[in-house]
């Protein structure tokens, strides 16, 4: 878990307290204004309001030009980012014509497999002149192609499970398949750091939830200790089930999971592993076959394995891999595979062509070049960070490195200011993460070359010294040492 400086802290809560006593101070002029004017809608409760509302016409509002930015360009390692401009004080935002090229930090295209590909591109714009771009159905309805049957064995091959569904949505992939696998009288038990799909599909299924400590592997053990032995609220009955959930890589922790002592726990105690491997299928292992294979987990240890193809794989959708039973009864009850429109052919193309791009069957070995690459260049950047003295957050072999702006003012600085450097990062903040623990998310992709990873440290680290984010002493460059044994000397 982070460790907020007290300092830093303190000067975190003191600009939330400020922003917030003028905005409070703001809105009660406007509602003495409001009272003297005379309402077209009496009787009608508003719409919006509450804390949220307060926190987007206040805060959010005087920021929003930091998200949410418009690209005209393939999201590669340099993009297309358009121009905005604003007459009412940033409420509102009016896209011109001019663009900015920018190199692209804030993408999850970790393979480089966004933008146009030698091998990829030629079959998916053949597959979008046979098939079309949609199916217009339901997987039972229409909507499975030879394409989706070729996906999901691909798939199911390629994470070393014997079946896999696939969706359109890596989203709803979480939100839709947890109400199906649990539900009243079972237990859910997720990381305290779990994606918001997550979250809302433990909320949707009806069954009891409990959170763990973030990546803590005997706390979990504790919690699920202590509800095995308590049972069901009021009726102590035991659990019908019990599934933990966690993820492969936390996207805004860039944290791996310690999966070998959480399977072990699980097989302890008889409960399911439920591994979401969004950020880490692709991303990371010796084959591109994420944490399972990286930290040497059987796949067999792991009973239900999510991923999705939106970020190593350059396409949408997601998919949920397991035992044969597992996937059958998934494909009877599951609304995103009963009700929703199946995924696009051309995006099921894509993700087959560069599944066979990592696997070297496409003939060259550009797809081991690529993993190679992504961990070679995430390593550098984050440890060339680290020496520059920023907060960095996350493990080697990691391609999300969160760098910790804290102070609501910093989000604003730090993101504008590497825009005029052409750099586009992600900065990301409440309700995002913790209020007090705002960040800028740096996504590294094999896409980037050397030259582009020393642009944006030297913009990085400019920036940074300008808005006062380098938490800790820089270490010393090897000119500075070198000069330093001389004089010793």
């Amino acid at each position: 878990m982070i460790t907020i400086p007290y300092l830093t802290a303190l000067t975190t809560y003191f600009s939330y307290g400020l922003l917030f006593a003028f905005g409070q101070l703001r809105d009660f002029f406007r509602n003495l204004v409001d009272w003297w004017k005379a309402s077209n809608l009496q009787g009608y409760a508003p719409i919006c309001l509450g804390l949220e509302d307060f926190y987007i016409r206040r805060l959010y509002l005087r920021i929003q030009d930091c998200f949410g930015r418009p690209i005209s360009s393939p999201p590669d390692a340099w993009f297309d980012v358009v121009e905005r401009v604003s007459n009412d004080n940033n409420k509102t935002l009016k896209r011109t014509t001019k663009v900015s090229r920018c190199l692209n930090l804030g993408s999850y295209n970790y393979l480089g497999f966004a933008a146009a590909d030698e091998y990829c591109t030629p079959r998916v714009v053949q597959s979008l002149k046979k098939y079309f771009a949609s199916t217009c159905s339901s997987r039972v309805e229409g909507g499975t192609t030879a394409l989706h049957s070729e996906l999901e064995e691909v798939v199911a091959n390629f994470v070393g499970k014997p079946a896999a569904l696939v969706t359109g949505m890596g989203y709803v992939t979480n939100s839709a398949i947890l109400p199906v696998l649990i539900g009243k009288g079972g237990l859910i038990i997720s990381d305290s750091l779990n994606h918001n799909s997550i979250v809302n599909g433990a909320r949707g299924s009806g069954a009891s939830i409990r959170v763990f400590q973030h990546n803590t592997p005997s706390h979990l053990e504790r919690v699920l200790r202590e509800h095995i032995a308590d049972g069901q609220p009021r009726t102590h009955r035991p659990w019908k089930k019990i599934i933990v959930v966690v993820e492969g890589i936390y996207s805004m922790e860039g944290e791996i999971c310690k999966l070998p002592e959480i399977v072990s726990i699980c097989k302890k105690y008889k409960a399911y592993v439920y591994l979401d491997e969004a950020h880490s299928i692709g991303a990371v292992g010796k084959t591109g076959r994420g944490v399972c294979e990286l930290l040497g987990v059987d796949t067999a240890d792991v009973d239900i394995m999510m991923g999705t193809f939106t970020k190593s794989f350059g396409s949408c959708g997601g998919y949920i891999a397991g035992s044969k039973e597992l996937i059958q009864y998934l494909k009877y009850t599951c609304p995103a595979h009963l009700y929703a429109t199946s995924i696009s052919p051309p995006a099921a193309q894509q993700i087959i062509s560069s599944i066979k791009v990592i696997l070297g069957e496409d003939g060259s070995s550009r797809g081991a070049q690529k993993l190679a690459q992504i961990r070679a260049n995430s390593n550098y950047f984050r440890s060339e960070l680290q020496k520059m003295g920023f907060e960095v957050l996350g493990d080697n072999d990691s391609p999300v490195m969160p760098i910790m702006l804290y102070n609501p003012a910093k989000i604003p600085a730090f993101s504008r200011e590497c825009l005029k450097r052409n750099v586009a990062v992600v900065t990301v903040a409440f309700p995002a993460t913790p209020l007090l623990l705002a960040r800028a998310r740096i996504c590294i992709s094999a896409a980037h070359s050397r030259e582009d990873m020393v642009k944006a440290l030297e913009v990085i680290s400019s920036v940074g010294d300008m808005v006062g984010i380098k938490y800790f002493p820089a270490e010393p460059k090897k000119a500075q040492l070198e000069e330093g044994r001389v004089k010793e000397e």
